[in-house]
């Protein structure tokens, strides 16, 4: 594993950056196009780039130690997980550029009709393909507390974040907030796991 502090402060700095999206957007009264819209996208796309390290980390703590099946059901969670990681991602870049091509928010909702006319791309990047980076996250957090590494309460902070977004986008911030509770520690945990093998079951208190 690489010394760098990165991998470990992603657990941090991407729920982090989540929150800020969401506390930005509560300010933008129209949702775009301007600074605000800019801004806070921006902060989101800072987020979703921390979670790469933060699956590819999980996925390694779930399978070390553990047999064939273990490490084939920690690789499709986060295999599921980037793919939604990617959906994500090509959605914020398309809002960024939409913001920065549009006077108004009347041309930003012209714009988008035009990019979700074209086959395939709102179910890959609006609806089917984001679901996919929350289902990989709880896959990966489910193995964990299956295999008592991590508390049970983890994966329920996470679907209580993800319910909060479902409810309202203005609760972003919350679920920004259960992500940091429920991922902060775990860079610590990932770390020790890869400085060395696992060879006991750790407490699930953690």
């Amino acid at each position: 594993m690489s010394n760098s502090p990165w991998p470990r402060a992603a657990f941090s700095v991407g729920p982090l950056c989540m929150t800020a999206y969401g506390l930005i957007r509560l300010t933008d009264e129209e949702h775009g196009p301007g600074p605000a819209w800019s801004s806070g996208h921006l902060f989101f796309l800072a987020a979703l780039l921390c979670f790469v390290p933060v699956v590819l980390g999980m996925r390694r703590m779930a399978a070390a130690g553990r047999g064939r099946a273990a490490r084939g059901f920690a690789g499709a969670g986060a295999l599921t997980a980037l793919i939604g990681t990617a959906a994500v991602l090509a959605q914020v870049v398309i809002d960024l550029v939409v913001g920065f091509l549009s006077a108004d928010r009347e041309a930003m909702n012209d714009l988008f009709r035009l990019v979700k006319s074209h086959a395939g791309v709102e179910p890959a990047v609006y609806t089917v393909g984001p679901l996919l980076f929350y289902v990989g996250l709880l896959l990966l957090l489910t193995q964990l507390a299956a295999l008592r590494r991590i508390a049970a309460w983890r994966p329920l902070a996470v679907v209580a974040g993800i319910v909060a977004t479902g409810v309202s986008l203005d609760l972003l911030p919350l679920a920004g907030l259960l992500f940091l509770l429920a991922f902060a520690p775990l860079g610590r945990q990932v770390e020790d796991s890869d400085r060395r093998p696992l060879t006991a079951t750790a407490s699930p208190g953690r």
